[in-house]
């Protein structure tokens, strides 16, 4: 697998409660905003194969 770049502009107190977040959990922005992308992800596609598997299955 590999990387990109991924720029954002984000609002300055935002990202103060971002490093807040990710100061909590030892982790740094970087991984902070990543961890949380890679769960929203995985949960929108856990939703999407419940919701087939209930309409196969009716």
């Amino acid at each position: 697998m590999g990387t990109d770049v991924l720029s954002l502009r984000i609002d300055g107190k935002l990202l103060d409660r971002m490093r807040t977040h990710a100061a909590r959990r030892g982790m740094s922005v970087q991984d902070y905003v990543i961890r949380t992308l890679v769960r929203e992800d995985f949960d929108e596609r856990f939703k999407a194969a419940v919701e087939k598997t209930e309409k196969f299955y009716g």
